[in-house]
């Protein structure tokens, strides 16, 4: 399992560095209903990455059997086709990215967190990690690799929950954090929001293009 856990890593770091699911989950944590829908938000986020990547382990079993001493050409060519539909994001992310000062451009529905309920953001956390073309990538990416590695059925269990638990991190540590020192942690999260905020594009294009090259490589060593 220790193969896969390591080829599934990158993928689930980049299902962590999300600045807007980070940021929407500290503004959440800054609005009036703070706890509830912080907590309904990381719910959904878990819940989301948890059903991608669980159906896309279930549907790489729909692949051809193959010889693991051999050549894997239909694995290697999904492969190849995400890492470039992964480089093609990162050429969209820096084109998007702010220029001579402009202020970020974040998601209209991020003005509407100070009304969301528990339900809301409980969607939304699951609109954000299982619907997000880019997350669906990765996740893509990282059921091919455990389903393909034929593992027991309790460690794919075990594969995904590690892939769910470092991919849901940065949305768990400032939620869980803020549940016990909400005084102390409001005036952090502003400015790692402010930071995210500005630094978003930038940040995204370079891991998505990271991890697309990443994908492109192990595509081609497939065939």
């Amino acid at each position: 399992m220790g193969a896969v856990i390591g080829e599934t890593l990158p993928l689930a770091v980049g299902v962590a560095i999300s600045p807007v699911p980070i940021i929407a989950a500290i503004l959440m944590l800054l609005s009036p209903k703070a706890r509830a829908t912080s907590v309904g938000f990381l719910l959904g986020w878990v819940g989301g990455i948890v059903v991608a990547v669980t159906v896309f382990t279930l549907l790489s079993g729909v692949l051809p059997a193959e010889d693991p001493d051999a050549s894997r050409p239909v694995r290697g060519v999904i492969q190849l086709i995400l890492g470039a539909l992964l480089i093609a994001l990162a050429i969209g992310q820096w084109r998007k990215r702010p220029k001579g000062g402009e202020p970020p451009v974040l998601p209209a529905w991020m003005k509407a967190i100070d009304t969301m309920s528990f339900g809301t953001a409980l969607g939304l956390g699951l609109l954000l990690s299982a619907v997000n073309p880019k997350n669906l990538l990765l996740t893509a990416a990282a059921g091919i690799d455990i389903g393909g590695a034929e593992l027991s059925g309790s460690t794919t269990v075990l594969a995904i929950g590690v892939f769910t638990l470092i991919g849901a991190s940065t949305v768990a540590l400032p939620v869980v954090g803020y549940l016990f020192a909400a005084s102390r942690l409001r005036a952090p999260l502003d400015s790692l929001r402010r930071w995210l905020a500005a630094e978003n594009t930038v940040i995204m294009a370079v891991l998505l293009l990271v991890i697309g090259v990443s994908l492109v490589g192990k595509g081609l060593g497939s065939f």
